[in-house]
């Protein structure tokens, strides 16, 4: 899997810690940020179907 480095503000850090351990909902900051690349693939297909924007696969 390639690795990439992005530039967080501290703000968003924090919250994002708030939800990766024992207690969150991820394993860590790599599922955390995996889960949320994803969610906002899958809104922006929904935006662009909506919009007819989507390339068909034929």
């Amino acid at each position: 899997m390639p690795k990439i480095s992005v530039e967080i503000p501290q703000e968003l850090l924090d919250d994002l810690d708030a939800h990766v351990g024992e207690d969150g909902k991820f394993v860590n900051r790599s599922e955390a940020v995996r889960a949320s690349v994803r969610k906002t693939l899958d809104l922006l297909d929904e935006i662009d179907a909506r919009h007819d924007r989507l390339e068909s696969d034929e």
